[in-house]
């Protein structure tokens, strides 16, 4: 999808227009470019932080501090490793159509949940269902 469609200043998706329209799509293009931008961002300063750190020398509090900070720190990276796949994955769908359409129902997600969370395969329905499942699953 190419990325030529203007969108005016401060747009905001709305139920008026048609669901998924191009201006639709391309406003959470961008949200989910940004979002990945910010993300790889803070990775980097991650990094930085980290390397930093080595060579950094101090008493056992200090250092016992510092691994539990760069523990932490590594969770939250491997956090957003996954949801960088994840908004890779919803750049695709935006690309192949199906972005903004639960992947059970087919029905529109809807833009307030999207808003919420771009990369949402399920409407709120389709999630509840799962979620009730699951639940049943661990319980049963």
């Amino acid at each position: 999808m190419a990325s030529e469609i203007e969108l005016p200043e401060g747009y905001q998706p709305s139920s008026d227009e048609p669901y998924m329209n191009p201006k639709h799509l391309e406003y959470f293009r961008r949200r989910l470019l940004q979002w990945r931008s910010d993300l790889l961002a803070e990775s980097g300063e991650t990094l930085e932080r980290l390397q930093e750190g080595i060579a950094k020398e101090g008493d056992v509090v200090d250092l016992g501090s510092q691994e539990t900070d760069t523990a932490l720190e590594l969770r939250t990276r491997d956090r957003d490793r996954k949801l960088l796949s994840k908004i890779d994955e919803a750049m695709e769908r935006i690309e192949d159509g199906s972005y903004g359409f639960c992947e059970e129902t087919g029905k529109p997600i809807g833009l307030k949940r999207l808003e919420a969370r771009p990369i949402a395969t399920l409407s709120v329905e389709a999630k509840e269902r799962r979620e009730r499942a699951e639940k049943q699953r661990r319980l049963g």
